[in-house]
């Protein structure tokens, strides 16, 4: 009996592997390259899972490589990027599965936006931008107001979003846009403004559980580079309990009906705002911090969603652990990366500090302003989210990101 994983995050695979095993599966991993997983991986006992190398874009490839499976009985699509192959698969494959016109709904940000505008769960609708010509900015303008966020309709990691606060920033995000390769379509909408926290969530039969939200400290304006997260954040009972029954909406209304998501919003002056809807659980160490805060492996709950059946965690008090916090360690330049110095500080610091990395040496690291810049993360737990998150920034705080000038080769490169 066999589940695949099309692909995965950067972390996670572990806990993957093992919530199968409890559950009487063997796990699949689909992947174009191994060397992604190298710490998780590392890590798992020689044959803990079965590793196949092939094309994850090509639908037909894959498919035809699943229907030889013998005994398999669910997919796991966990990432961004694959989510629509993911939806493609299990349809062909008649695996259990959401509905995929509710996946490729969550992939058009626009889309989303206006079902909740529709849905009155949001105070403003996407505008589109086909042609950045003279009349149709005065016409962006006009409805979308300033300041305003240009996006993205399917971007990834705060790729390709431009915050703009003036009619000079209008013109300069514009070009910069037109000179992108997006993996969607431009549009515009309103720029929210207050915290930004994600709130990591478990559906099914189209009722939600709040397993906690996650803070979300980004860069300075005008980039939106992540860069710290704690979970879980400590809410008051009474506005705990009203961000749940919200989210039960904003899930219901683009049809959403089982399974995790991981839901970005603003918690702005007049009430939640959606920034966007992801149809997966967290990335980066979100996993890892929920499995370790909840005192459960979150990871049987996505097994078990792939194989159709009502994850036990609906339901039931969790054991609970310590809050957790990690920050991503980025370099102070673009360039080859070289290695990390003040690793050897950790262990003598408080909240179990690690570092777990992304990169490994001789990587090109280009672009700092969003999340493809980071070379690892520092992870730090606490007796609460915000003195976890204290402890994260002090261990990152003893950590340079090396990296050489481009064109020199790094060490290991």
């Amino acid at each position: 009996m066999t589940v695949a994983c099309l692909e995965s995050l950067t972390f996670g695979l572990g806990h993957l592997v093992r919530a199968a095993d409890r559950l009487g599966e063997r796990l699949l991993l689909l992947t174009r390259d191994p060397s992604y997983y190298a710490y998780e991986l590392d890590r798992l006992p020689d044959g803990a899972l079965d590793v196949v190398v092939t094309d994850t874009f090509d639908v037909e490839r894959t498919a035809d490589l699943l229907r030889r499976v013998p005994g398999l009985r669910g997919l796991i699509s966990s990432t961004d990027t694959w989510t629509l192959a993911g939806a493609a698969l299990t349809e062909r494959l008649g695996l259990p599965s959401i509905d995929p016109t509710v996946l490729r709904l969550t992939r058009d940000k626009a889309a989303v936006r206006n079902r909740l505008h529709d849905a009155g769960l949001t105070r403003a609708r996407a505008v589109e931008v086909a042609d950045p010509d003279r009349e149709a900015r005065g016409l962006l303008l006009k409805e979308t107001g300033l300041p305003l966020v240009l996006k993205d309709t399917a971007g990834t990691g705060s790729q390709n979003v431009w915050l703009v606060r003036d009619k000079g920033e209008l013109d300069a995000a514009l070009t910069e846009a037109s000179r992108r390769d997006l993996k969607g379509r431009l549009f515009a909408e309103p720029y929210f403004s207050g915290p930004v926290y994600s709130a990591e969530t478990l559906t099914w039969d189209g009722r939600t559980r709040l397993l906690g939200v996650s803070s979300r400290l980004m860069s300075p304006e005008p980039q939106f580079r992540e860069e710290i997260t704690a979970f879980p954040v400590a809410f008051p009972g009474p506005q705990r309990t009203s961000l749940e029954r919200w989210l039960d909406r904003v899930l219901a209304a683009i049809g959403y009906t089982d399974r995790f998501a991981h839901v970005e919003f603003v918690q702005t002056a007049d009430g939640p705002e959606v920034v966007e809807v992801n149809p997966r659980i967290g990335g980066a160490l979100v996993g890892e911090g929920m499995c370790r805060a909840l005192g459960v492996n979150v990871y049987e709950a996505m097994i078990e969603a792939a194989l159709g059946r009502r994850p036990r965690l609906m339901v039931g008090d969790l054991p609970g652990g310590p809050a957790v916090a990690f920050v991503l360690g980025y370099p102070a330049a673009p360039g080859v990366f070289s290695g990390v110095v003040g690793l050897d500080r950790l262990p003598g610091m408080p909240g179990k500090p690690a570092w777990y990395p992304v990169k490994q040496a001789g990587d090109l690291i280009e672009h700092l302003d969003d999340s493809r810049g980071y070379a690892g993360i520092v992870y730090a737990e606490a007796e609460t989210a915000e003195l976890a998150t204290h402890r994260a920034v002090a261990a990152a705080g003893a950590l340079r990101v090396l990296t050489d000038p481009a064109g020199r080769e790094a060490p290991g490169g």
